[in-house]
């Protein structure tokens, strides 16, 4: 089930006019025609381009976070930030906290890296920290991984009041706490304050990426490692040696003009407006199925009548040319099984509309 259109059940369906890529894109050009040639001789500096790392910490500043640019580490993406932060605390054998349904790809880097999962649930308003204080009790936890805003795949955010026990609980119990922040930008309504604005101890290590708010075609992401930061800077170097600078220099210069400002505000309303398609889709063609609305990020979470097998329903689907992205992925533990992942990156209407109806029919005959 390793597929790039994880985030669409009809990959083949129109595509989604993005205005402000086309400015990147020349952004882009011209940076290499202007600095093409040296850039092509040198390699960047190991925590990235100083130019995009002031962006950054102008970015963040505006919604409550200050940093410095000298903070951030720029990354081949947030999955590639997380795997950094992960080696930067952690030790083979250790135990890590994560949301249950978890964003898989975390649940990959903990298998990669020999640490044990310990599976927190996660509500509406996001990770349950009683439960997670109880756990603490119990086992010695190295680290927790969270995403507080919009998380993937239920679009939960974190209430104000849990992530001020996290970090409480993280004080008493010495705990590193790595924040996925990288649909923090797609709030139809806000933006939250990233988790690090209430970190005093730089014990919160804030992961990102321009993949989800932007295009992933950039593979350009970041981390701040609050008290790790040099050990990060070092297994950055070790891992990736250097990024592309033109990118970072393009991107600097996108988010220095207001580029990407403007961006979220258009891609923002048509998220939501997406979203809106699939939720009036969901009650027209399964309106037994239980569901999640996320007030931003990518995706919504649905529990389907009947608890159908969803993973064993995955190549059926295929060959009908619907990409499902099964619940049980979002679990070290085999749950979730009647549950699936839908997006709404894409307008839900033409031939996604048809293909969200055809899955309908085919998991509904599944129980």
């Amino acid at each position: 089930m390793n597929r790039s259109a994880a985030f669409d059940i009809q990959p083949k369906g129109p595509v989604v006019n993005l205005p402000h890529l086309t400015l990147l894109h020349r952004l882009l050009s011209r940076t290499l025609r202007q600095h093409g040639s040296r850039y092509a001789l040198h390699y960047d500096e190991p925590t990235g381009l100083p130019a995009l790392r002031e962006q950054l910490s102008l970015h963040y500043r505006h919604y409550g976070l200050a940093l410095k640019e000298d903070q951030f580490c720029i990354t081949a993406g947030c999955q590639h930030a997380l795997f950094l932060a992960l080696q930067a605390v952690c030790q083979p054998g250790d135990i890590v906290a994560v949301e249950h349904p978890a964003f898989y790809g975390v649940l990959q880097l903990l298998q990669q890296l020999q640490l044990q999962v310990l599976e927190i649930p996660s509500q509406h308003d996001g990770l349950d920290t009683v439960a997670l204080q109880k756990a603490l009790s119990r086992w010695q936890v190295k680290a927790c991984v969270v995403t507080p805003a919009y998380a993937t795949p239920t679009g939960a955010c974190m209430s104000p009041a849990k992530q001020q026990h996290l970090l409480a609980l993280a004080a008493q119990y010495d705990l590193a706490v790595i924040e996925d922040d990288i649909y923090g930008d797609l709030g139809f309504y806000q933006r939250p304050p990233p988790l690090k604005s209430l970190d005093t101890e730089q014990r919160v290590i804030l992961c990102s990426s321009f993949s989800k708010a932007l295009s992933r075609d950039l593979r350009i992401g970041w981390i701040a490692a609050g008290r790790w930061h040099d050990k990060v800077a070092r297994l950055k170097l070790v891992s990736q040696l250097a990024g592309s600078q033109s990118v970072q220099q393009a991107l600097a210069l996108f988010l220095a003009q207001g580029h990407y400002k403007r961006h979220l505000q258009h891609y923002r309303n048509q998220l939501q407006h997406q979203r809106d398609q699939l939720l009036n889709a969901l009650q027209l063609y399964w309106p037994d199925a239980r569901y999640t609305v996320p007030q931003g990020g990518l995706a919504l979470w649905l529990e389907l009548p009947g608890k159908p097998n969803c993973t064993e329903a995955y190549t059926h689907c295929l060959q009908q040319g619907i990409v499902l992205t099964p619940g049980e992925l979002f679990s070290s533990s085999g749950q979730f099984q009647h549950f699936l992942r839908l997006s709404f990156t894409n307008p839900m209407v033409g031939s996604r509309l048809t293909a969200l109806q055809t899955l309908a029919g085919l998991l509904r005959n599944k129980h």
